[in-house]
């Protein structure tokens, strides 16, 4: 409730800036945690290799940090794809049930109706939606499984 009156004071409620920064700000406690494990596993002999043969803080990150991290990159941008494309009460409660300016959960969800008739049509949607989270998931899958295994074992 905090967050929805502060997006009606700067009128950013019934907005898809407003959906976008609320996940945003979900997601990145997840972000933190996978990245900082992640980056905090990489071996220090090569960041230490690197300042000794003079290259900058920036320079390490580019060139060593961010493409090491790749799999664990692709594992968080597959579950906050999935958990953005799957939302309902986020989209919901920031952004109204207005027939204008739905998401397709929200569609899907209106479909069948308050008594559950049209339940066939809501199948055969919920179908269809699920094509673009299978390409990106197996798209990724093999970052995706890196990225989940990537320090659990020290050695």
């Amino acid at each position: 409730m905090p967050i929805l009156k502060d997006y009606k004071a700067l009128q950013l409620n019934g907005t898809f800036l407003g959906i976008w920064l609320a996940h945003t700000g979900f997601g990145l406690p997840l972000a933190v945690y996978l990245l900082f494990n992640y980056i905090s596993g990489l071996p220090r002999e090569i960041l230490e290799s690197a300042f000794i043969d003079g290259a900058s803080h920036f320079t390490i990150f580019m060139k060593l940090i961010l493409p090491l991290s790749v799999p664990a990159l692709a594992s968080f941008a597959i579950f906050q794809f999935l958990w953005t494309w799957n939302d309902y009460l986020v989209a919901l409660i920031f952004l109204g049930a207005t027939p204008d300016n739905q998401v397709l959960t929200m569609f899907l969800a209106n479909m069948v109706g308050s008594r559950g008739n049209d339940w066939h049509l809501m199948t055969a949607g919920a179908l269809v939606s699920m094509i673009l989270p299978l390409i990106v998931f197996f798209g990724l899958q093999r970052f995706f499984v890196r990225g989940l295994l990537a320090g659990s074992v020290k050695g």
